[in-house]
């Protein structure tokens, strides 16, 4: 075993340089060989992982204008225009280079997570007018979590 691992012999190795992403990746794969989760534990981590919302309703996507809308011939950079529906609640959101913008229907104030998988959310806040804004837009698959009052929402995952 080498003891010398991030102490900066390695060439061109600095230990204020050193990058723990690939001992992580390293420390990952030793793991995977060495003592692999079983099968039947990880479907139970991910059925459990499942549940962990269950107040949480799914805003069904019904309007996307990639899809549903006729495009304008040479029309460039047009924002992406996406509508959600859960009972009573619509949430509409423009996507666009610069980032989101959108609107509760009915208008009211929420808190706004912009889901990124694995990764932590960004918060936003919708006003009284329930208008929000994004100042970056999503890269990759991203979701919707509105929190308003004691209901939570999440929108279907799409991919920007």
């Amino acid at each position: 075993m080498n003891d010398d691992i991030g102490n900066g012999d390695e060439p061109g190795g600095d230990p204020e340089e050193f990058d723990d992403t690939v001992l992580e990746e390293e420390l990952r794969r030793a793991a995977a060989v060495l003592d692999p989760v079983p099968d039947e534990l990880r479907q139970l981590a991910l059925d459990a992982y499942a549940l962990h919302d269950l107040e949480t309703r799914v805003a069904e996507l019904t309007f996307d204008s990639l899809v549903d809308a006729i495009p304008v011939r040479g029309a460039m950079d047009v924002p992406r225009m996406l509508t959600f529906q859960a009972g009573a609640l619509t949430v509409d959101v423009e996507v666009t280079g610069d980032g989101l913008l959108g609107q509760l229907m009915p208008p009211q104030p929420a808190g706004i997570e912009v889901l990124h998988g694995p990764r932590p959310g960004t918060g936003l806040t919708a006003d009284g007018l329930g208008r929000f804004t994004g100042e970056a837009p999503p890269a990759g698959p991203f979701a919707l979590r509105v929190r308003t009052g004691g209901e939570v929402v999440v929108t279907e995952w799409l991919r920007a």
